[in-house]
């Protein structure tokens, strides 16, 4: 009702064979819409516009055929919510051989034997009797991993995971993390999406950093960790919970609230939020910035060396 929303904006970025790429940015930063995009999967009223390319394939404006052919078989998702993943009424052995049988990849027992195997590497135990199980019979970890199972299905050289450790307790996200580590180690290509830094540190090569649909600083996670460029990126660190805070101390946050997506705002969209902000950056809106193999897009980036 208030017209168009421009989601993302500029976005620009690749992913390599064998690397975890992470996402991270604040809910509604436009992670999520960047690849539905890629996939086609937007919403009716969506729209996109530009190039997004995957092993020669271009997929921008792409025929539903065409894009049939990516989804699943070149490029796995897993989406957010493993509670709400799967399909409540058919058994898990189904979902997980649907793809394959329903494109004649598979005979059934081909497809039963590498769903049985997807279920074990991602380390459900008892894959046999899970097969044959309801999603409602299963923890919300269990469904996690079988949500990965089903994106592995048909051999995918891209994993996109989505939020994959929501709603799971801290236990379970270090197990679903594990299977990703070791799916990386196997040469599967990962894009990981989440609002957690602390998710991606041990996992991720590197980090794109999202605010307001763009990205504002893109790095080696070694080199983001250490040397936070973007005054957004810094305060994300620092607000990362320690073991070290003391009851009753106050936990480090960011004040204010992000941009809606159809306010149009002047120069830099984090302004009004930011430490650091000076006279420039409420005229114009910064550019991405590439230097030493990192790039950010801030009028009053941090210096190399900086910490939280």
């Amino acid at each position: 009702e208030q017209g168009p929303v421009q989601a993302v904006r500029g976005v620009s970025l690749d992913v390599h064979g064998g690397e975890c790429l992470a996402v991270v940015g604040e809910s509604g930063s436009g992670k999520s819409q960047l690849f539905l995009a890629c996939l086609g999967l937007l919403a009716a009223n969506g729209r996109a516009l530009g190039s997004a390319r995957m092993q020669g394939r271009e997929l921008i404006g792409a025929g539903e055929c065409d894009l049939a052919g990516v989804r699943g078989a070149l490029a796995g998702m897993v989406s957010q919510d493993p509670m709400n993943a799967l399909t409540p009424h058919m058994r898990v052995g189904e979902q997980l051989t649907e793809f394959m049988l329903d494109r004649g990849s598979m005979r059934q027992t081909e497809a039963r034997a590498r769903a049985l195997e997807l279920m074990r590497s991602v380390g459900i135990a008892d894959p046999e009797r899970r097969y044959d199980q309801y999603p409602l019979e299963l923890s919300g970890g269990q469904r996690q991993r079988v949500a990965i199972a089903m994106a592995l299905m048909p051999g995918p050289a891209l994993l996109i995971a989505d939020e994959p450790t929501t709603a799971l307790d801290v236990t379970v996200q270090a197990q679903v993390l594990g299977v990703l580590a070791r799916l990386r180690g196997q040469g599967l290509s990962i894009v990981l999406i989440t609002h957690d830094l602390g998710v991606v540190a041990g996992l991720a090569d590197r980090i794109a950093v999202m605010y307001a649909g763009a990205i504002v600083e893109l790095a080696s996670t070694t080199d983001l960790f250490s040397s936070p460029r973007h005054p957004y990126t810094a305060a994300l660190i620092e607000s990362v919970p320690r073991l070290g805070t003391r009851p009753g101390d106050n936990l480090p946050y960011i004040e204010g609230q992000p941009p809606r997506p159809h306010d149009l705002l002047h120069g830099c969209r984090f302004a009004p939020r930011c430490a650091f902000v000076r006279d420039r950056c409420r005229e114009s809106e910064p550019r991405l910035e590439w230097s030493n193999g990192r790039a950010v897009a801030c009028h009053a980036a941090l210096p190399d060396g900086w910490t939280t």
